[in-house]
């Protein structure tokens, strides 16, 4: 793995190169994708079954495309006892962090005759997008779901791509159980992304969509945001430890792996002020890389987006990683809890070297869906204020509005709009005439 000193100028490099992995960088592609959500709007179920035969080799049709009771039946006698008793667990670890994210309504009068307040309310229908093919995510549905049902969503429905005998990973349909969705469709890719925002015959129009994906999906929810709400639009997985001479080199190459093998865009960052504590990690990553089964996607990974930095000092280490703006951010010093109240712009923050990042990524509770691409700097991890929405409340009695009906109307005319200023002072012109 790289080793550079960490300048002004290296550091300015790396974040043009971890902007590159950005879906928006990725233009090529929108045309196909606009081609799949046009015909999704078109010809609805025709245009989905027709995409999911192509690309998933399923024949998926209006009959099939639900997931039954009895494939989740069969789901559950698939699934060892074990992994469910681990999927309860982290269900349950998710549900309590993100019932403290609840918020409520409020409401504030005064005897003047004024009420204002704030109504919060859950969206209707939350739309979840779950991956297939090469890998299985029953963390990902947990991850997205229970948010939801947290906010108190009406309604929970979930695409997934199928397999091509028409079959949906056990795993998954057992999460999706465990976590209460109502409904799960056999479809995947931007034809799912359209078919949620628009709705078919068969598939639901969703309020909001969420869930990770590939470019197709990615681009797909870009494309119909603005239709419905969508949580972001995910880059590749991004990895950032700040380390003194005190962190264990082989724990912190084992961390910086685990997002390495992701895929060939990943970015693993170690940033530490120590140069022998840099050696060291190499020298465990390319331990590490020989006897892991990814070994190929994390070669390709760390020779794109793989670097150690030597920084001078943990005050240029912290400007540094804050610049970045990491999805995960590990801080492995002696003084973890001092550097982490210097962090501004992290997705998630791991802090000690036994809070390692796959932690959080299944069983702690905080969301694993995160900030990436440097979003850190503006956006949060997908929580419970993702399902909901607020309305403001106004009310005001004759007396209240009588004492600054005057004000308003100067403020209307002020901007030349005379109607605005006469819907007020239509209420008091028996008393002005």
């Amino acid at each position: 793995m790289r080793i550079l000193q960490l300048t002004k100028e290296t550091k300015h490099n790396i974040l043009n190169d971890l902007l590159k992995r950005s879906p928006n960088h990725y233009t090529e592609f929108e045309d196909r994708v606009a081609d799949i959500i046009a015909a999704v709007r078109k010809d609805q179920d025709a245009a989905v079954f027709s995409y999911t035969k192509k690309f998933d080799g399923a024949d998926i049709t209006s009959e099939n495309v639900k997931v039954t009771d009895a494939e989740i039946k069969e789901a559950y006698a698939k699934v060892d006892e074990k992994l469910l008793s681990v999927i309860r667990k982290a269900k349950e670890n998710i549900r309590i962090y993100h019932e403290k994210q609840k918020q409520y309504s409020w409401f504030d009068s005064e005897e003047s005759g004024i009420l204002l307040g704030q109504k919060v309310t859950a969206i209707q229908t939350a739309g979840v997008y779950v991956p297939g093919g090469k890998a299985v995510y029953p963390s990902s549905v947990l991850m997205n779901v229970l948010p939801a049902k947290v906010a108190g969503v009406d309604r929970i429905i979930m695409t997934t791509p199928p397999e091509a005998d028409g079959s949906v990973y056990a795993s998954t349909l057992v999460a999706a159980k465990e976590a209460g969705v109502d409904e799960i469709y056999k479809v995947g890719g931007a034809q799912a992304i359209a078919a949620m925002a628009f709705g078919t015959q068969s598939i639901p129009k969703a309020d909001k969509i969420v869930g990770p994906g590939n470019i197709y999906v990615a681009l797909a929810k870009k494309a119909v945001f603005g239709y419905v709400s969508i949580d972001s639009i995910a880059g590749p997985s991004e990895i950032l430890v700040l380390a003194d001479e005190t962190a264990n080199p082989r724990f912190v190459a084992a961390d910086l792996l685990s997002q390495a093998e992701h895929d060939e865009l990943a970015s693993a960052i170690l940033i530490t002020t120590s140069q022998t504590l840099a050696k060291q990690v190499s020298e465990e990553i390319d331990r590490f890389t020989e006897v892991l089964s990814r070994k190929e996607i994390i070669s390709k990974s760390l020779e794109n987006y793989g670097y150690i930095l030597i920084a001078e000092t943990m005050e240029e280490a912290i400007a540094a990683a804050n610049d970045i703006a990491s999805e995960h951010l590990e801080i492995v010093t002696e003084n973890a809890y001092e550097v982490m109240t210097k962090i501004r712009n992290a997705g998630a923050i791991f802090i000690g070297e036994y809070s390692s990042e796959p932690l959080g990524d299944y069983f702690a509770g905080p969301n694993h869906v995160l900030p990436t691409n440097g979003t850190a700097k503006f956006f949060s991890p997908l929580g419970v204020d993702d399902f909901i929405k607020k309305s403001s409340v106004i009310s005001y009695s004759k007396e209240a509005l009588e004492a600054v009906y005057q004000d308003i109307a100067q403020f209307a005319e002020c901007e030349k709009l005379t109607a605005h200023a006469n819907s007020i002072r239509v209420r008091f012109e028996k008393e002005s005439s």
